[in-house]
């Protein structure tokens, strides 16, 4: 049979309920986050909804700050950023559809 130090192993083992510490996150500066890519797509699609009056821009940009919102991590920093995105997602909805006509199209 195989010798085991028992001293040893009894300090390091992982079924003994007392020796078991609870796992604490390690703390990470809010500047270290990863980009949030749905939040700055959103704002890119709003403000190309909102200049060039495009529906489908405006609809993909409400879509990504959904997605944003959902995977937000930073409540600050992020929270402006998907603000910002959804305010000109709804502004250029409500040009698009409430708003004058475009010149040269018929509606």
């Amino acid at each position: 049979m195989s010798s085991h130090n028992n001293s040893s192993s009894a300090a390091n083992d992982p079924r003994q309920p007392s020796t078991a510490k609870p796992y604490v996150a390690a703390m990470v500066a809010p500047q270290d986050f990863p980009i949030d890519y749905s939040g700055f797509i959103a704002l890119i699609f709003g403000i190309a909804g909102v200049m060039f009056r495009y529906k489908l821009s405006s609809w993909l940009a409400i879509i990504f700050c959904a997605q944003s919102l959902a995977n937000m991590r930073s409540l600050e920093n992020d929270l402006k950023q998907v603000s910002m995105a959804m305010m000109f997602a709804v502004m250029g909805l409500a040009t698009n559809y409430f708003g004058p006509a475009r010149p040269g199209t018929q509606s």
